[in-house]
């Protein structure tokens, strides 16, 4: 079912009708009461909002315009769209991709072209969750968006480049939304606390509590304004928010933790030394800890990832391949699913064979190049293919390695001053065991005494 906005109260004039579109505007949950209605009240996006950008000149010149926003929950993809039917003045519809199918679609466009043919009065169609639409019913919007009998607006949680089909994604200028910084959260429930279409300053809110909000939030500005809500429903006008009166609010404990703190420091590394120590549960533990009190997953992700080659390494080689999955899950599903997958990515780490002969193995090659050991690359491995390279023996006495059986041949490949040097040494740990026979097999034919004279 479409919800179409175009003023019809003050068009009718009828008293009535104004009464009661204020009374439902009243009754409105806050985090829709403090929509912004403007772009300079949009709180974060600034590389969308700012002057200058492509979105910005589209609204400010009214442009025709066929819009997918991407980004998590509560980052403004509604708002956006509800401005720009705004400041264009065109009539807002919005369908949602959950409830809606191809007839609902259809009839959407069509009254858009009846409503342009007659009044010349554009449409903004906004499809909520456009990801959750078959092909067949996006295909539908394309003569829409193609003839522009509607202003199409798209809003999805999921990488449009899998979930949107190509000829609208074309047809669409893709605008990507980010969670709000603290600092934008914070500013968004200050807002909320003295606006007169919010709590208007009837209640206050202690730091503890605001802090524990922010937390909680996670960058979305819908979820803070949810909660704050709900934490006021209990307090008397003039009375103050707690950290206690949040918690019963929203049934979520305050975990002592704060980010740019000691909390921070000592429960990631908690968490890395937990990982190394194969300790599966402490590490979950952590891993929720951190979750739970509003850590960035993606920072989360990022210290598994490290983890996986330097804790891990070739014990597991398929440990920073699951990192690495964990982190795109992070990327394209988002909390709070995704903490499964980072629970997953942690059991397999934890769990995992360990070894630090990869950290070993680079480290000690990266103080042989600090310490001066870069000599020159040996003649018959130069680039040969450019023009007087013969003339400078670049390639010469080279031993293409899979003319050798198991191609591999008796050749020099480092440079002189390392040439004896040995970096990786693996250890006899899971699957590395194996690569510990093959290395010590590989270097005592490559180092072969007299196996080359190339230099």
């Amino acid at each position: 079912m479409a919800r179409a906005y175009g003023g019809q109260a003050a068009q009718s004039g009828s008293l009535f009708d104004e009464a009661e579109e204020q009374a439902a505007a009243e009754a409105a949950p806050l985090a829709v009461r403090m929509r912004p209605r403007s772009l300079d009240e949009v709180v974060g996006q600034q590389h969308l909002t700012g002057e200058g950008t492509p979105f910005r000149k589209l609204t400010d010149n009214d442009a025709p315009m066929s819009l997918v926003l991407w980004g998590p929950p509560g980052t403004g993809k509604t708002t956006l769209a509800y401005i720009v039917s705004q400041v264009t003045r065109r009539r807002f519809v919005e369908l949602s991709a959950v409830t809606a199918g191809v007839r609902d679609v259809r009839a959407a466009v069509e009254n858009a072209r009846r409503e342009l043919g007659m009044t010349g009065r554009q449409t903004v169609l906004f499809i909520d969750e456009v990801h959750r639409f078959s092909k067949t019913q996006q295909d539908a919007l394309l003569p829409a968006v193609e003839n522009r009998w509607v202003s199409f607006i798209g809003a999805t949680t999921e990488n449009p480049f899998f979930s949107v089909v190509s000829p609208l994604l074309s047809r669409s200028l893709l605008l990507t939304l980010t969670p709000l910084s603290d600092d934008g959260v914070r500013g968004v429930i200050r807002r909320a606390l003295a606006d007169e279409r919010g709590l208007r300053g009837e209640v206050g809110l202690d730091g503890e509590a605001l802090e524990h909000l922010v937390r909680l939030a996670g960058g979305d500005a819908r979820r803070a304004l949810t909660y704050l809500e709900a934490a006021a429903l209990g307090v008397p006008r003039g009375g103050r928010i707690d950290t206690a009166a949040l918690e019963r609010a929203v049934d979520r404990a305050a975990v002592r933790y704060d980010r740019a703190g000691d909390q921070h420091y000592d429960v990631i590394s908690a968490f890395i030394k937990s990982i190394r120590g194969s300790d599966a549960d402490a590490a979950l533990h952590y891993l929720a800890r951190m979750i739970e009190a509003g850590e960035d997953p993606r920072f989360i992700a990022r210290r598994i990832i490290v983890h996986a080659s330097e804790d891990v390494g070739m014990a597991d080689p398929t440990a920073l391949p699951v990192a690495i999955a964990a982190a795109q899950a992070v990327e394209l599903v988002g909390l709070p699913e995704a903490r499964i997958n980072l629970a997953q990515a942690v059991i397999h780490l934890a769990l995992a064979p360990k070894s630090n002969a990869v950290v070993k193995a680079i480290g000690a090659a990266s103080a042989d190049v600090q310490a001066g050991l870069a000599g020159p690359v040996p003649a018959h491995l130069r680039d040969a293919h450019y023009a007087g390279a013969q003339a400078l023996g670049h390639g010469e006495q080279y031993r293409y390695p899979h003319d050798f059986d198991e191609g591999i041949v008796a050749q020099r490949y480092a440079p002189d001053s390392v040439a004896d040097r040995v970096y990786y040494e693996p250890s006899g740990h899971g699957m590395e065991a194996r690569f510990a026979e093959r290395a010590g097999r590989i270097r005592a034919i490559v180092r072969r005494p007299g196996g080359s004279d190339a230099r």
